[in-house]
């Protein structure tokens, strides 16, 4: 449910970024849920489900976290079985640290997915900074964050964002990119890019405006960078 134009693009303060917002009902949720996984038992493709994205704002807290993800989990497999579970952070899915001394309560535990999301500008110095520096910092982050979940063999870790300009023309990026995907093929995590999309036909206010980090070009006919 996105009910005003200010949630194209997420905000630390939008109002629907935590359960209780004021645009984010937790059980309305819960019930959206059950009725996507239940749409979805006729779609042999559809094999995950992930209940949230990039949780945030002042009243993210992991009480409310445990409770409302695991009663969006216990929804989605009672509606769907078969598909797996995907388990977003907080800190616009940068978190999920304090797995590390409380584990998630649920009734079936063997489809657990969960993801991160991370970009170049979740760090800073790429290029004004020591690379060897930045690099160590940023590994460290994700790792303490998320990566211990697949470095511990304790639940499997998908790096479900992440992105650069894909023009190739942003030095940071461009050594972000070489970092993370080094990170992944050592930790063997699946990853998603984002996006596919060129463009939007209305973002922030913005008609027309351009997706820098897709990968296809504005009018959706090419790629728009190859050697990316």
């Amino acid at each position: 449910m996105i009910p005003v134009p200010l949630l194209s693009c997420f905000t630390g303060n939008d109002g629907n970024g935590f359960f209780g917002d004021w645009f984010f009902d937790p059980n309305l949720w819960v019930n959206g849920l059950s009725k996507m996984a239940t749409i979805a038992t006729g779609f042999s493709n559809v094999i995950g489900m992930s209940l949230r994205n990039e949780l945030r704002g002042p009243r993210s807290n992991v009480d409310d976290w445990y409770k409302y993800m695991q009663q969006g989990a216990e929804a989605v497999h009672a509606a769907n079985p078969n598909v797996l579970v995907i388990l977003s952070g907080l800190d616009f899915d940068k978190d999920v640290s304090f797995l590390q001394s409380r584990s998630i309560q649920v009734s079936f535990m063997r489809k657990l997915v969960f993801e991160v999301h991370w970009y170049s500008y979740n760090e800073a110095g790429w290029t004004a900074g020591n690379l060897n520096d930045v690099c160590g910092k940023m590994s460290s982050r994700v790792m303490g964050r998320a990566g211990f979940l697949a470095q511990k063999n304790l639940s499997p870790l998908f790096l479900s964002e992440f992105g650069v300009d894909a023009r190739g023309t942003n030095a940071d990026d461009n050594r972000y990119l070489s970092y993370i995907m080094a990170m992944a093929a050592a930790g063997d995590w699946d990853f998603a890019v984002w996006g596919l999309h060129g463009s939007y036909f209305l973002r922030e206010g913005m008609v027309g405006m351009e997706e820098l980090y897709g990968l296809l070009d504005y009018n959706w006919n090419n790629v728009r960078n190859r050697p990316y």
